[in-house]
């Protein structure tokens, strides 16, 4: 089965209705599977109230999000920062230098790609992207 591997810049763009909205919206629609890092669903809710902290969105937008992400949340497959991520994060990436939650990005894609044959990454952070190629995985988009 292959699969998409969301990371939270590309959820970010097409929750919020960013720029690349409809480029993300249509991997999403085309993946067979959608898989993410728990912590991709913590950076988007930490970004929520970012927003409405700095007057971004209103506080009922924000709502209205989280409960698109809670319904997300139940149609994908999702993995916890387990000992075998951070053990793997703990490594070193073929372009240094990596932040610490690129890195569990990383970690936690190559991990999927296991079980999903011909796993894409979905990015749009350029430290994730080239780290990606260079790993040997697909970048979608």
């Amino acid at each position: 089965m292959s699969g998409l591997y969301l990371e939270t810049s590309a959820l970010l763009h097409w929750l919020l209705g960013q720029a690349r909205a409809s480029a993300v919206e249509s991997s999403l629609d085309a993946a067979d599977a959608v898989v993410a890092s728990v912590l991709t669903l913590t950076e988007a809710r930490r970004a929520l109230v970012r927003a409405e902290r700095t007057g971004v969105l209103k506080a009922a937008d924000v709502e209205r999000l989280r409960g698109v992400l809670a319904r997300l949340e139940g149609a994908w497959s999702l993995m916890e920062v387990t000992s075998d991520v951070r053990a793997r994060a703990e490594e070193a990436f073929p372009v240094e230098p990596v932040r610490t939650l690129d890195a569990i990005h990383l970690a936690t894609a190559l991990l999927f790609a296991r079980g999903h044959d011909g796993l894409s990454v979905l990015s749009f952070d350029e430290r994730i992207l080239r780290n990606a190629e260079a790993l040997g995985l697909a970048v979608a988009g």
